[in-house]
């Protein structure tokens, strides 16, 4: 079928809502195919507006690669202050700038030391810092009705002590897990060591378990001061902190009862000040012992035990205690292997001024050691004084 191409007149116009006419000037504005008409895609005034936007997006684009790729100063300066971070210090010419510099020179002055007034102090306090010595407190103990009160006693006062301290508790052949127990609950750092000794042929069980403890010491070179306490003495907090200050071997008096249990008597040094001068004693059966105190009455440093070329000992021989003197000997015979004589001695405190250590007889009569610390019926104590 043949094609029909016919022109528009120009009366032929269409007229919009918004008043605007559209009006087809030329003959190519409409095609008519197999007999159809379909209108343009695009009118004048869009194809012109859309070239305008064409033309200044191209002058935009092109500007801005100029721009791009226009130097602001050398190209190598360009390129190291886009891609590098390295600030480049200007070189400077030393000898040129100096000569316009004009220092005067001062003769004869020395400075010491600068002092920034109260800063000293302060700082002094701050870092002037002195350790605390360890204190290695040795506790033999064994079962009986009271020693659950005693341990806890004991650890009680121990825990009131400013750290470090650390407490041996040693027990004989068998760790008992009442005793355990109780050093558990403590909050104390203690090692619970046993003494393995066969109990027939021990003459005094507190010689050979403070002698375990001893080994323990020297064997792990512990250093500190080193003190037998007994569980069933008491001590004031003072004792403890006074001994700190012990540089080879102290001593201080001790109150106990008499062995009649009828008065109180006073075992210890005499002292001039920190000097030991003399003794304290009322039983004439002990009158022929050289150190006349107590085994809770004195204190030592513990590198004695393994260091002998420290203190100029003459024999490297280990220090122990001996079971087989008389009863009553056992501290004076101990002694004997740390010093020579009191003027290795310290007095504590200086003068011997107070009693910091009291020794009682407490007895539960009837009464044998309660497993788990479970007693059927009241505790019987007896305590006498004058």
């Amino acid at each position: 079928m043949a094609s029909i191409r016919r022109t528009l007149s120009p009366s032929n116009e269409r007229h919009y809502q918004n008043g605007n006419q559209y009006s087809v000037q030329s003959p190519s504005h409409k095609l008519i195919i197999n007999g159809k008409s379909s209108p343009l895609l695009y009118s004048r005034k869009n194809y012109i507006s859309r070239k305008k936007l064409f033309y200044r997006c191209l002058i935009f684009f092109v500007l801005g690669l100029v721009l791009g790729m226009a130097p602001f100063g050398g190209f190598d300066d360009a390129r190291s202050r886009d891609f590098s971070f390295e600030i480049k210090a200007p070189v400077v010419n030393v000898n040129e700038e100096m000569k316009a510099v004009v220092i005067p020179r001062v003769e004869n002055v020395v400075v010491n030391s600068v002092k920034l007034p109260g800063l000293e102090d302060e700082v002094k306090g701050k870092f002037d810092y002195v350790p605390r010595k360890l204190l290695i407190v040795v506790t033999p103990t064994y079962n009986r009705a009271l020693q659950a009160y005693y341990l806890n006693r004991l650890s009680g006062a121990l825990k009131l002590v400013k750290s470090p301290l650390l407490w041996i508790v040693v027990e004989m052949n068998v760790a008992s897990a009442e005793t355990a127990d109780i050093l558990r609950k403590t909050g104390v750092m203690y090692r619970h060591l046993v003494c393995s000794k066969n109990m027939t042929d021990i003459k005094d069980r507190g010689v050979h378990q403070r002698n375990v403890a001893l080994e323990h010491i020297a064997h792990h070179r512990l250093d500190g001061i080193v003190y037998f306490a007994d569980d069933d003495n008491i001590y004031s907090l003072e004792l403890f902190e006074s001994i700190r200050s012990i540089n080879r071997f102290g001593t201080w008096p001790v109150a106990m009862l008499a062995q009649s249990k009828s008065k109180a008597i006073l075992e210890g040094p005499v002292c001039n000040g920190s000097q030991v001068i003399g003794w304290h004693t009322n039983e004439k059966s002990k009158q022929l012992r050289r150190f006349h105190v107590d085994m809770s009455g004195f204190a030592f440093n513990s590198t004695i035990l393994w260091d002998p070329k420290k203190w100029h000992r003459p024999t490297s021989d280990p220090i122990r205690q001996l079971d087989n003197v008389k009863e009553g000997f056992q501290e004076t015979t101990f002694i004997e292997q740390i010093v020579e004589d009191e003027s290795q001695m310290e007095a504590v405190p200086p003068g011997c001024s107070r009693v910091l250590t009291w020794h009682l007889h407490l007895e539960a009569r009837g009464l044998i050691y309660p497993r788990g610390w479970l007693l059927q019926k009241n505790l019987d104590a007896v305590f006498f004084s004058t």
